[in-house]
């Protein structure tokens, strides 16, 4: 099944009367969310090696927190949406999406709001970004959201993505449509921006039992059933790896088809877990996965490949 985005005018009688009973779609709660995956970051940093680099983390989504409302986003995406329905393609599609200039107004904000936070590298790092070109920002941007990760320094990308995730978090918070599950296949993708997860919640509470994928652009989670690969939709050799127990919070799903993972967070194990947050605080678990073959198919906003 395939998930398909659609305007609101659009929907069918059926659609508006009868509430699916999973959910294929929800969009980013932006309220509490950076707020909520600082004071994770923090929290996991106390008992961690990497600590350090968590709560450096937890300064960026701190500072997200407050550029997020200091600079709202207005913006009409009904148009973007009833051709992108039409094409069958995420509205908000990181391929062909025109980029506005409010995600650098928003790097800036962000970088005003870091810099008396960070130090050495960190703050070099910063300084850099604020000096460089409208144009050369954006040639970082493209880089980034074509997975060409060697064009930009891994100093700064953290930072850049940060800014594009707040801007495409935005956008998808805004888009006046409903999401409804069709036959198709390419779940991997997110059906909001196409981009890959970062992890997958089993949730509690209402979705119960549920397994979403977390964008890691526009924060949008995805419905995906817990008994296939989210990457190749294989059934036949999947597995679970955790480093504590069997009942671990954090989890690695290992397929043997495609060779790749994915966290899985269980939020009835731990209510606290958090998809950024709790994957970039559990990166032995990664080691312990490439030792054994498999390969990520997700990807960190302040983990890119090849750092």
């Amino acid at each position: 099944m395939s998930i398909r985005i659609i305007p609101q005018e659009q929907l069918e009688k059926s659609d508006k009367k009868t509430a699916e009973s999973i959910p294929p779609l929800l969009f980013p709660g932006l309220k509490n969310l950076y707020s909520r995956r600082a004071a994770r970051l923090r929290q996991l940093a106390e008992k961690n090696p990497l600590g350090d680099y968590l709560r450096f983390a937890a300064v960026v989504a701190s500072a997200q927190e407050i550029v997020l409302y200091d600079h709202p986003l207005q913006m009409d995406l009904h148009a973007r949406l009833v051709e992108t329905s039409a094409l069958g393609k995420p509205p908000l599609d990181i391929h062909t999406l025109p980029r506005s200039a409010h995600w650098q107004r928003l790097l800036q904000s962000l970088i005003a709001e870091m810099k008396p936070e960070m130090t050495g590298q960190a703050l070099a790092s910063l300084e850099n970004l604020e000096k460089a070109s409208a144009s050369e920002l954006e040639t970082m941007a493209s880089a980034l959201l074509s997975h060409d990760f060697a064009q930009v320094s891994s100093d700064k990308s953290p930072f850049i993505w940060a800014a594009l995730s707040l801007y495409w978090a935005q956008m998808a918070a805004l888009i006046p449509g409903k999401a409804r599950a069709e036959y198709g296949e390419q779940r991997q993708f997110c059906p909001v921006c196409a981009s890959v997860p970062v992890a997958s919640v089993v949730h509690m509470g209402a979705q119960g039992g549920l397994r979403y994928l977390h964008c890691n652009l526009c924060e949008s989670e995805w419905y995906v059933v817990r008994s296939k690969c989210s990457n190749c939709e294989q059934t036949r050799d999947l597995h679970y790896w955790s480093l504590d127990s069997e009942v671990a919070a954090v989890k690695a799903e290992s397929c043997g088809d495609c060779g790749t993972y994915l966290k899985m967070l269980y939020q009835e194990k731990d209510p606290a877990v958090e998809p950024v947050a709790d994957d970039l605080a559990s990166l032995i678990l990664d080691a312990r996965m490439e030792q054994e073959g498999f390969s990520r198919s997700s990807l960190n906003p302040f983990l890119f490949p090849g750092e």
